[in-house]
């Protein structure tokens, strides 16, 4: 019996439906780590996909000593995906935010923006209440329009986690 996964990988590639078996069932664990906190509740299904992309593709490792980082790669892939998916499926459950012109709604939001850095929340306002596009933001501040863009999806994230808490 072969235990070792870079012998199991060699025999998987060769052909050995017993040494694929083996090899996924050792790399289950591992991949499972990897895909539960970035999918969350869909950890599994991200798993699965990872497992199924491992076994399709594993004829393409040309390294078997470099395994675990090619399926680490991989499960991160997979896992993203799957969040990614979750996240427009989930419909936003507005029933406890309050309702339009509600003074408790402007608390809550200022509350929320005090939370964040200045150039967080000045890109919020600028991109969400002002309605700049990203060049127009980035002139104004006087930094580049990518910085603008990724500055602008951590502003938008870390709003999103500090409303929720």
């Amino acid at each position: 019996m072969i235990d070792e996964p870079e012998q199991l990988v060699r025999a998987a590639q060769r052909g050995d439906t017993l040494a694929m078996h083996d090899l996924l069932d050792q790399l289950a664990p591992y991949v499972g780590r990897i895909c539960a906190p970035i999918a969350l509740s869909n950890g599994p299904d991200a798993a699965q996909e990872a497992l199924v992309a491992v076994f399709k593709s594993l004829g393409t490792l040309q390294e078997p000593a470099a395994l675990f980082g090619w399926v680490r790669a991989i499960a991160i892939r997979a896992a993203i995906r799957v969040a990614k998916q979750d996240e427009r499926q989930v419909a936003a459950d507005l029933a406890e935010v309050p309702a339009r012109g509600d003074p408790q709604l402007a608390v809550d939001i200022r509350d929320t923006l005090a939370r964040l850095s200045p150039e967080h929340r000045a890109l919020l306002v600028l991109r969400d209440l002002e309605g700049l596009d990203e060049r127009e933001a980035a002139a104004l501040l006087a930094v580049p329009a990518g910085t603008v863009k990724s500055r602008l999806h951590r502003a938008r994230a870390s709003f999103r986690k500090a409303w929720a808490s």
